[in-house]
C-alpha cells in the first residue's frame, strides 16, 4: 500500500487526549515508508496521526475500552453522540456546574463513551486525567462553556467520514497487533514511563522492549514516539540501539500539565525512533 498523506496541517480534535500528537502529526507521517501493508495504531489516544495519515487499511486500538467505544460511536453512530452532547451541554448551561459532576460520577461507574466525550469537551483545558483508581478526575472548566454543539457536530461528522474503513480493537498493544505481518507499519505512542498516574494504565518497560524486538524479527516497520525533554529537564529511559535505525527530536508545543498544575509554560520535545 502507498500512504495517502493528507496535507491538512490543522486538525480539529474530536477528543483531546493526553500526549496528543496534533502538532507533530505531519512530521510523523512524512516519515512513513513509501510502501507498506496494513497500518496499526495500538495507542490511539486522540487519533491525530491516524487522521493525518489517511491510510486505506488501518487497525487502531487502546487498552481503555470507553475510548475505543467512543471511536466506534464516532465512526458508526455520530448522530447519537451529537444528540447526547447537545442534551447534556444544554443542561450544563441551564442548571449549572452540578451537571458536570453528576455526569463525571456516572462515567466513573458505567464508563459510557458518550459521557467520556462530554467530559472531555467541558473539563479544564480538555485535559483527560485519571487518579490512581483509574477514575476520571479533572474538574469542570468554569470559565468556558465547552465546545458549542454546532461546532462539535461538524467535527464529529468530519471524523466519522475519515474513520469509515478503520477497524477498532479494545485491548493492549500486543493484542491489538496480534496479527501484524512483515511489511506492515505500526505507529507506537505509549504512555511515557515518567508520567505514571496521568494516563489510564501503564506498560512494563522490559515487556515493551521485547515487543519491539519481536517486531524487528517479523520484519514489521515501526515508528515510536517516546521520551524527550520538557524545558531544561530531560526524560530519558534508554532504548537499546539494536532496536532502531534512526532517532529524531521533534517539537511538540508546550506542556499542558505544567500549564494546568504549575501555571508555567515549558517547551516540549519528544523523541521519534524508526527501525528502518
Amino acid at each position: 500500500m502507498t500512504s495517502d498523506v493528507a496535507h491538512k496541517k490543522n486538525i480539529s480534535p474530536v477528543i483531546k487526549w493526553s500526549g496528543s500528537k496534533r502538532s507533530q502529526s505531519q512530521y510523523i507521517i512524512n516519515m512513513f515508508p513509501n510502501q507498506f501493508g496494513r497500518y496499526f495504531e495500538p495507542f490511539i489516544g486522540g487519533g491525530a496521526v491516524l487522521y493525518a495519515a489517511d491510510v486505506r487499511t488501518a487497525i487502531a486500538g487502546d487498552i481503555f475500552e470507553p475510548l475505543v467505544e467512543l471511536w466506534k460511536l464516532i465512526q458508526g453512530n455520530p448522530e447519537q453522540l451529537i444528540a447526547h452532547y447537545y442534551k447534556n451541554w444544554q443542561r450544563l448551561q441551564d442548571e449549572g456546574f452540578q451537571v458536570y459532576y453528576k455526569i463525571r460520577d456516572r462515567f466513573n461507574s458505567n464508563w459510557s463513551p458518550s459521557d467520556l466525550f462530554f467530559l472531555s469537551r467541558t473539563c479544564v483545558n480538555g485535559l483527560i486525567r485519571f487518579n490512581k483508581k483509574g477514575e476520571f478526575n479533572n474538574s469542570l472548566h468554569h470559565t468556558r462553556s465547552g465546545i458549542h454543539p454546532k461546532r462539535a457536530e461538524k467535527i464529529i461528522c468530519d471524523w466519522s467520514v475519515k474513520l469509515f474503513d478503520v477497524e477498532f480493537r479494545a485491548g493492549d498493544y500486543v493484542e491489538t497487533t496480534k496479527d501484524i505481518l512483515a511489511g506492515d507499519l505500526v505507529y507506537l505512542d505509549p504512555p511515557y514511563f515518567h508520567t505514571k498516574g496521568r494516563y489510564f494504565g501503564t506498560i512494563d518497560f522490559e515487556i515493551f522492549l521485547d515487543y519491539l524486538n519481536t517486531l524487528n524479527k517479523k520484519g514489521v516497520k515501526f515508528i515510536l514516539s517516546y521520551h524527550g525533554r520538557r524545558g531544561e529537564k530531560i526524560y530519558s529511559t534508554p532504548l537499546p540501539k539494536s532496536l532502531y535505525k534512526q532517532k529524531f527530536l521533534i517539537p511538540s508545543g508546550n506542556s499542558p500539565f505544567k500549564k494546568v498544575m504549575d501555571k508555567k509554560t515549558e517547551l516540549v520535545e519528544e523523541a521519534l525512533y524508526i527501525n528502518w
